[in-house]
């Protein structure tokens, strides 16, 4: 009798909460086993991968890995690999932010801010790219920003990581153009999601605005269409990136910001 053949898996790294958990939730409902990885409260990461296996009968597993450790990094890939016996996707979704005036800018932050932000991607794309060559395909999406393509003052750390970022992407999907592994950023403007959703109260605060003001005035300034981006459509994104209708979409900067950056 033919073994049936295994599912799909796919690691999306910081996917405990916000965009991660987006995509993690989505690649789950099509049927891929999954490796969250992130921060939080065990007893609700424990939760969320109850409900996602339950609701989606896929295993979900977790790996709390510190990105900003090389060797910890190689062993959560190294681990989810062998957990699942291949890795068909992974998402560079982990990111943190620290907005300073470049003269005042923690040395440590930016330290910081570089290993998660691009370092850890190298990490991860360079453990990955063995297996994704022998099973013979891959998808890889790097969770960008609109900052890969523009900058904003006082985020020097972020805009250079995410700028970094891009340029990764292109140069390692050059170099697995025909070994049927993609190579992709997406880069959203503002998500609408828990992290900006708790930042407006000490901003309305701060600068004597209403919510509305704070959303249109200050978060939504720099999109035209004055409209967050969901979760939900970075995440059907990231889904769509890994059908066989993307195959040919390789070494892309994908922008996704309500026209922020064409302007």
């Amino acid at each position: 009798m033919a073994q049936a053949p295994s599912r799909p898996a796919a690691l999306v790294t910081g996917s405990t909460s916000g965009i991660g958990r987006g995509i993690a939730t989505a690649l789950a409902a099509e049927g891929y086993n999954i490796t969250l990885h992130g921060l939080g409260d065990p007893a609700e990461i424990a939760a969320l991968q109850k409900e996602l296996s339950d609701r989606h009968g896929v295993e979900v597993r977790y790996d709390a890995a510190d990105l900003t450790q090389v060797e910890a990094t190689e062993a959560m890939m190294d681990a989810a690999i062998a957990a699942f016996g291949r890795l068909d996707v992974l998402v560079n979704n982990a990111g943190i932010q620290h907005v300073s005036p470049v003269e005042d800018f923690p040395v440590a932050r930016w330290d910081a801010i570089l290993a998660i932000n691009l370092s850890s991607n190298f990490h991860t794309i360079r453990k990955a790219v063995p297996t994704m060559k022998a099973q013979g395909s891959g998808r890889i999406i790097n969770l960008a920003s609109a900052h890969a393509l523009v900058a904003s003052p006082f985020k020097s750390a972020y805009v250079a990581a995410k700028h970094g970022v891009a340029g990764l992407t292109k140069a390692v999907a050059l170099e697995l153009a025909t070994s049927n592994i993609t190579v992709n950023a997406i880069c959203p403007g503002y998500v609408w999601t828990p992290l900006v959703e708790r930042q407006i109260p000490d901003t309305m605060k701060a600068r004597g605005m209403t919510e509305e003001q704070v959303k249109q005035e200050v978060l939504l300034k720099a999109q035209p269409t004055k409209q967050f981006i969901t979760i939900e459509q970075v995440a059907a994104y990231a889904v769509f990136l890994c059908s066989p209708a993307a195959a040919n979409i390789t070494g892309a900067i994908l922008s996704m910001d309500g026209g922020w950056t064409a302007q």
